[in-house]
């Protein structure tokens, strides 16, 4: 029982975003399913609404492909003490009946999956259920040009950004995209390392040539999370000779990661070099506006009700990434059904507080320089001089940046802490670092490493 409900719930996460597959499904079991009568357990009446009025069907869905037989679907609130559950009683015949279904389910898998291609890609990912914002539209422009011309202009196409921006949905979008176009096309999606675990075992098992052959004959690639191959010298070369063969035949290559490719440490620099043969597109931190659109669009599609106000109190207090974004707002919604109040009136009563810019512990702008200072081998003296040393520069500078974008001091305020004459010098520095976070993923994980020694 348990087994079935875990496959189930495997499916189900694929279906749903991750927020709300946490919010709605975490601490949920599968209490009983006798002739097609299934009872799930969960954790408080809250729930029941819910999955009762989302996601009935996709539960269905999910135990019938376990081999479930689904009749009526029932929610209870399971206490948290274990109770003893007395077996029922099965016939011989109804053990021949079980077995019989069985045999008929796998059957019915085998034939599906002699017939068809597994392309690995998760229907709910699509181009209409992705929002454009000024942070991806130079991305999403280039996803529409390959679904319509695939192989030719944005080949490879290389899509990179931090985590939680929608790197998997888009490229997965296309995937979708160009399947319901074409039927026939064979797409492929994997995170890297599959590729590297699948090619492991394909050597091991003495297969590498089946491994190879097998993607002669797609018509897309797409490989998410590249970042990933570090140290992985083999799959680097595999990957390589594959890139090369699937370029030639003008096949489209998609290829995802957190940073550029001649930022990844030990890649080839031949396989970094080919990566961004048609560019590199970047998906940045959605801005107030983008992250308003984002979450009236995760309204509108979960058939929900939240007043603009406080879409706008969640976009103003998350800065971190859509994910953190929209699992902010399914927190809101279920303290929303809990207390039975409306998202706004939970906000202005003070019963939520969001804050995701950072997980910050107090501190004061004097540690900041000084922390900052540290890592960069200067004293606090040196930083808060009048040099133009580069490296002085540089540590003057992410000192601005982190008192503006994590203490909210003034322009004026970081000046003195810094010992710059005026604000317009403050505002220069904040914009320079903010502009190289863009494409300088070193100094990304420098200010992230100077963070967790702040906060740490």
């Amino acid at each position: 029982m348990y087994d079935v409900w875990q496959n189930a719930l495997a499916e189900i996460e694929q279906q749903i975003s991750a927020a709300n597959f946490s919010t709605w499904f975490q601490g949920t079991s599968l209490i009983s399913s006798d002739h097609g009568d299934i009872r799930i357990g969960v954790k408080n009446t809250f729930y029941i609404k819910q999955l009762r009025n989302r996601y009935l069907d996709i539960i269905k869905t999910a135990l019938q492909n376990n081999n479930i037989e689904v009749s009526t679907i029932d929610f209870l609130v399971q206490n948290t003490t274990k109770a003893k559950v007395r077996p029922r009683e099965v016939t011989k015949n109804t053990l021949i009946a079980d077995a019989k279904k069985r045999i008929e389910h796998v059957n019915k898998k085998l034939n599906t999956n002699i017939n068809s291609f597994n392309n690995g890609l998760n229907q709910k990912y699509t181009l209409d259920n992705f929002v454009v914002g000024s942070n991806n539209d130079l991305a999403v422009s280039a996803a529409k040009n390959i679904i319509a011309n695939p192989g030719t202009k944005y080949n490879p196409f290389f899509l990179y950004g931090g985590p939680g921006l929608g790197k998997t949905h888009l490229v997965q979008a296309i995937g979708n995209a160009l399947v319901k176009q074409n039927p026939d096309f064979k797409v492929f999606y994997t995170p890297i390392n599959h590729f590297y675990s699948d090619f492991v075992d394909a050597i091991k098992a003495g297969k590498g040539k089946e491994f190879y052959l097998r993607f002669q004959k797609l018509d897309c690639l797409i490989i998410d999370d590249f970042q990933l191959i570090v140290n992985k010298e083999k799959s680097q070369e595999e990957f390589f000779n594959i890139f090369n063969d699937l370029y030639q035949l003008n096949k489209q290559i998609i290829v995802t990661s957190d940073r550029l490719p001649s930022q990844i440490k030990t890649v080839d620099e031949r396989l970094a070099s080919r990566l961004t043969w048609a560019g590199a597109f970047d998906l940045q931190l959605p801005k107030f506006e983008d992250k308003c659109a984002i979450l009236r669009a995760k309204a509108e599609l979960d058939g929900v009700e939240i007043e603009p106000e406080a879409i706008e109190y969640i976009a103003e207090n998350v800065n971190t990434n859509i994910r953190d974004l929209e699992g902010e707002f399914s927190t809101i919604l279920l303290m929303s059904e809990v207390r039975g109040l409306t998202p706004l009136e939970l906000i202005q009563n003070g019963a939520v507080s969001v804050n995701k810019t950072s997980k910050l512990h107090p501190t004061s702008p004097k540690q900041v320089v000084d922390k900052v200072a540290k890592y960069y081998q200067l004293s606090t003296k040196e930083l808060r001089s009048k040099s133009r040393v580069s490296n002085i520069k540089t540590a003057r500078q992410v000192a601005m940046y982190i008192l503006s974008k994590d203490l909210k001091l003034s322009t004026n305020k970081i000046a003195t802490e810094v010992g710059v004459k005026d604000h317009s010098t403050v505002i220069h520095g904040i914009r320079k670092i903010d502009q190289d976070l863009k494409l300088n993923f070193t100094l990304r994980d420098q200010i992230e490493e100077i963070k967790e020694k702040i906060y740490g």
